[in-house]
């Protein structure tokens, strides 16, 4: 008992050091909360964030509901699925949970129609 008192003393007389002694702790669980959860939660919201703004109408998706469907229209904040010939579902766009495959660009196309249209062309000598 007479041992537990004198480290009491010790540590309790120890003056101007002891308020970052007790500050280090709290600054520690900081660290390793920024560092283990809010640091990788704000990268994915980040990819999410990205996913969501980079869909384009053609879009072949699958929502967070398991629905599967094509993007037939699109506004700020809900996404119009295509299921098959006659049904359309209206979801809200942060329903979206994957792209499973995404249309090419209007850019794209014209540059895939251009080469492949060069690539018809022959010489009138017969080479390439």
């Amino acid at each position: 008992m007479k041992g537990v008192m004198v480290m009491f003393l010790a540590t309790a007389g120890g003056g101007s050091g002891g308020w970052v002694g007790a500050l280090l702790p709290f600054v520690l669980m900081f660290a390793v909360f920024y560092f283990l959860l809010i640091r990788p939660q704000q990268k994915k919201q980040k990819t999410r964030n990205a996913l969501l703004s980079s869909l384009k109408k053609g879009d072949k998706i699958s929502t967070i509901g398991g629905m599967h469907g094509t993007i037939a229209e699109l506004t700020d904040d809900t996404v119009v699925l295509r299921v098959n010939d006659t049904t359309r579902i209206t979801f809200e766009r942060s329903a979206i949970n994957t792209v499973l495959h995404s249309a090419p660009a209007k850019g794209e196309i014209k540059a895939a129609a251009v080469k492949e249209e060069k690539s018809d062309k022959v010489d009138p000598e017969g080479t390439v």
